[in-house]
């Protein structure tokens, strides 16, 4: 596991040289929060981070349901049985192990690994606008239909879980990167990922954190030149 840490956000990546799946411990005043499991054998540097830092664990936030997003949540709750499992409404459904579509949803299969044997339940369901300590609750559906971000409102640091990806080059998800084309290949509508972009934009980051990848500070050029590329490509694809 590598262990980077900017400002009050510690991204915890397992197979950082195979297959990096990064996951978030955000510190507030006196708790963690953490956002994704990771893989299933991650459960065990999650709490060794969390036992080092010596604050309790008071929330664990799903970006989205996708095996690589909660491969430790069963360990974990069961480690940390009182602490509250979140995710939106929209992929709790996904988390069950339910791919159905609503009839107002682009009727594009939802692809990615999904959760098979999944025993922990959630506890809170979110929507956008809602709080978890600092972090103020941003839907950005594409990846999945009811992916969230995390806005942390202290400083403008965005975990965005896999609505976006720097791992072989940043890309909106949907968007192939040749070097690390696996974000690219469980996106669900990749129009949709655009527009979700395009609202992480307007919020104006100063920290970008996602799913595979390294963390980006200042981020907005990156973020920027990932939606012309996706603009550019899907356009093509229309014509």
């Amino acid at each position: 596991m590598k262990l980077t840490k900017i400002a009050n956000v510690y991204q915890l990546t397992f197979l950082p040289n195979i297959f990096p799946v990064n996951c978030y411990l955000v510190e507030e005043d006196s708790a963690l929060l953490l956002i994704d499991t990771g893989l299933p054998n991650s459960y065990k540097g999650i709490i060794d981070v969390i036992e080092k830092l010596n604050k309790p664990l008071t929330s664990i936030l799903l970006t989205h349901a996708h095996e690589d997003h909660v491969g430790s949540l069963d360990k974990l709750k069961k480690r940390f049985p009182h602490v509250p499992v979140s995710i939106s409404a929209r992929d709790n459904r996904i988390l069950k192990g339910d791919k159905s579509l609503d009839s107002n949803e682009p009727q594009t299969p939802i692809k990615g690994g999904v959760p098979k044997n999944l025993l922990t339940k959630r506890d809170l369901l979110l929507k956008e606008g809602d709080r978890v300590g600092s972090l103020l609750v941003v839907a950005t559906p594409g990846h999945t239909p009811g992916s969230i971000s995390f806005l942390d409102t202290r400083n403008q640091s965005l975990i965005a879980g896999d609505a976006m990806q720097t791992r072989g080059g940043i890309a909106v998800s949907g968007q192939v990167r040749p070097f690390f084309p696996f974000p690219a290949f469980g996106t669900w509508n990749k129009e949709l990922s655009l527009e979700s972009v395009k609202k992480i934009a307007d919020l104006k980051p100063s920290l970008l954190a996602v799913g595979h990848g390294e963390m980006l500070q200042t981020p907005d050029p990156f973020i920027q030149k990932a939606i012309r590329q996706a603009e550019k490509k899907l356009a093509l694809t229309a014509n």
